[in-house]
């Protein structure tokens, strides 16, 4: 029970208008998860552990993505956001980039690192690709940016457990899932001053449990 309240405290802290945001604190030390195969996250635990989503968008080619599985066992972060976010998004996407240039370069090659917009209405291909290559990734990293209609965006976040954007996709959740080979987040990430470091140690964990 004191779990289940834990993560519903968490949720409700997750989700963030990008304008005039505040910074959230990094978990205690006494609330990271311990689990025997892989240690201790520094991210928020996640109890239950999450599946990995099945839906599918539009990637920035115009193509289609189905994300569980060309995603499936390979460590994957999912965000959701928009490009014209002034202070959360690239805060996230700047962290993950940090993450993934300090990881293993055999663990790198292997992460997926997905973007999902949450503004339908602005957020084409060609802007998202633009703003993705504001962040330097580490090499061989995947990165990948995703789009589609409001009702698809909205299915999405459902499937990931994730509560749904308003305000025209200008309020949505500040979380940042870390998912593992065994198609499974066992941690997420809030938005704060810094979670690199954190997101660095949970991914080098995460990808070298196969």
């Amino acid at each position: 029970m004191k779990r289940l309240l834990l993560l519903l405290v968490a949720a409700l802290l997750a989700l963030s208008a990008c304008a005039g945001s505040s910074s959230k604190p990094k978990p205690k030390a006494s609330e990271l998860q311990d689990n025997p195969k892989t240690g201790k996250y520094l991210g928020t635990g996640l109890t239950p552990q999450q599946p990995r989503p099945s839906f599918t968008l539009t990637d920035t080619s115009g193509r289609p993505f189905a994300f569980g599985s060309k995603t499936a066992g390979h460590p994957t972060f999912l965000f959701f956001g928009y490009t014209d976010c002034p202070d959360v998004c690239p805060a996230t996407l700047a962290d993950i980039a940090t993450a993934t240039r300090h990881a293993p370069a055999g663990i790198a090659k292997k992460t997926y690192v997905v973007f999902v917009t949450t503004d339908v209405q602005h957020d084409t291909g060609p802007v998202i690709t633009e703003w993705l290559h504001n962040f330097t990734f580490g090499p061989g990293v995947t990165l990948v940016g995703l789009r589609g209609s409001q009702t698809q965006i909205d299915t999405a976040q459902a499937a990931s457990h994730i509560t749904l954007a308003s305000d025209g996709g200008k309020t949505h959740s500040a979380s940042a899932l870390l998912y593992g080979h065994d198609d499974y987040a066992r941690v997420l990430f809030l938005q704060s001053n810094n979670e690199a470091d954190a997101m660095a140690h949970d991914l080098k964990i995460i990808g070298s449990a196969a």
